[in-house]
C-alpha cells in the first residue's frame, strides 16, 4: 500500500518570490506512520510549551509635555493554566504615561497578548503610526511592530481609532532583560528618542519556581530587594524602580537619586538607547560580569546592548556614564544607601 501526499512547501522566508515548489512523492505506509507519530509528539510538546501563563495586557501610547511621548499601562491580567485569573494592574503607574514605559515581567513559557491603543492627537498627520517592537523573545510576522515597506507584509501599528494586538512568546531560552520600543512613528526608526521605550524581563524557569515558593509572589526575584531598570540615552539616564516587596513600579525620571537599604541586594538592568556608546560605572563597587568569573567595576555598552548585574548595597556611591560626551552632559546620579 502506498499513500500520496500533496506538495508545495514554502521556505521560512515568506516573500512570494522565495517560495520553493517541491514535487509530490509517494511515501510508504511505514514512513507515513512515522510522520503521524511525529505529529502526535509535536502536538503534545506544543501543549507542554503552552503550559505557561497567558498575559492579557492593554497599553496606551500617549503624548506628554515637551514634545515627548510615553506608554501607559491600562490593564494586565494573568490567566494561569488552571483557569485562575490574577489582575496585577495595580503594580504599574496607570494615571499617566511614563518614561520609561512599564516593565513587563514574564516567565519562560508565558505568552503575552498586548493590545496597543493610539492616544495621540488624531489630527496631526505625522503621528499616524505607533507600535511595539520587542527584542529577545519569539513572535511571528504579525507582531514585528514595523512598517510594510520594512517587513514586506503590512503596517503593524496602532493608528487613531484602531488598536493593534501583538503576541510575544517567552519561549524556553529567552530569559533575560530585553528592550521594547516604537518602530513606526514618523518614520521606520520610530520615536524611542522621544520616550516610547520600555523593558521586558523574562524570568528563567528556575527563578520563576523560586518566586512561586516565596512568601511574596510579587518578587521579580526573591533574593533582590529592588530592581533598577536603567536606560542610557544619548543625553540622560532614565530609570524605573521595582520594589520587590510589593511589585510596585515607579518611574524615576532622568538621572534620579536611587535609595537602597543597607545590606540588601539590588539589581541593575542597563539598556543602551540612541546611537552613542556608554561606559557605566558605580565607584567602589564590583560585580561579576555575566557569563564569566571576572569582577568588573565598569561596563561599555553600544546601542541596544544590555547588561544586568547585582550588588549588595553596603555604602553610598554615584552611578555615572564616563564616556566623554556623556560626562559633559552630566549623566550621573546618587546611589544612596540608608540604614
Amino acid at each position: 500500500m502506498e499513500l500520496e501526499f500533496g506538495c508545495g512547501f514554502p521556505t521560512h522566508d515568506s516573500h512570494p518570490l522565495h517560495h520553493l515548489k517541491r514535487s509530490c512523492k509517494t511515501l510508504s505506509t511505514g514512513i507515513a506512520w512515522s510522520m503521524a507519530t511525529l505529529a502526535l509528539l509535536l502536538l503534545f510538546s506544543g501543549t507542554t510549551a503552552a503550559a505557561g501563563n497567558l498575559h492579557n495586557i492593554v497599553i496606551y501610547a500617549e503624548r506628554l509635555p515637551g514634545n515627548l511621548y510615553g506608554y501607559r499601562m491600562a490593564g494586565h491580567i494573568v490567566r494561569q493554566p488552571d483557569g485562575t485569573q490574577i489582575d496585577i494592574t495595580n503594580r504599574y503607574v496607570t494615571s499617566t504615561a511614563t518614561i520609561p514605559g512599564p516593565t513587563i515581567i514574564l516567565d519562560e513559557g508565558d505568552i503575552a497578548d498586548i493590545e496597543l491603543l493610539h492616544q495621540f492627537d488624531p489630527h496631526t498627520p505625522f503621528q499616524e503610526h505607533v507600535s511595539l517592537h520587542v527584542h529577545g523573545v519569539h513572535y511571528d510576522r504579525e507582531s514585528d511592530g514595523t512598517l510594510k515597506y520594512i517587513n514586506l507584509y503590512k503596517d503593524e501599528s496602532a493608528v487613531p481609532h484602531l488598536s493593534y494586538v501583538y503576541r510575544w512568546n517567552a519561549a524556553p531560552g529567552t530569559a533575560g532583560t530585553w528592550p521594547y520600543h516604537d518602530h513606526n512613528m514618523e518614520n521606520h526608526n520610530g520615536a524611542e528618542d522621544k520616550g516610547l521605550f520600555g523593558a521586558l524581563i523574562v524570568r528563567s524557569a528556575a527563578e520563576a519556581r523560586q518566586a512561586k515558593t516565596s512568601s511574596n509572589r510579587a518578587h521579580v526575584s526573591p533574593n533582590v530587594a529592588k530592581d533598577y531598570v536603567f536606560y542610557l540615552g544619548d543625553d540622560a539616564f532614565w530609570a524605573m524602580e521595582i520594589d520587590n516587596a510589593t511589585g510596585k513600579q515607579t518611574a524615576l525620571g532622568t538621572n534620579p537619586p536611587l535609595t537602597a537599604q543597607r545590606n540588601t541586594n539590588v539589581r541593575f538592568h542597563l539598556i543602551a538607547l540612541g546611537t552613542n556608546f556608554h561606559q557605566f560605572e558605580l565607584p567602589k563597587y564590583q560585580w561579576t560580569d555575566p557569563g564569566t568569573r571576572n569582577m568588573i567595576n565598569r561596563k561599555v555598552l553600544g546601542p541596544l546592548e544590555k547588561h544586568v548585574f547585582t550588588v549588595k548595597a553596603t555604602h553610598s556611591s554615584r552611578y555615572q556614564d564616563t564616556a566623554f560626551a556623556s560626562r559633559l552632559l552630566g549623566m550621573r546620579g546618587d546611589f544612596i544607601v540608608t540604614r
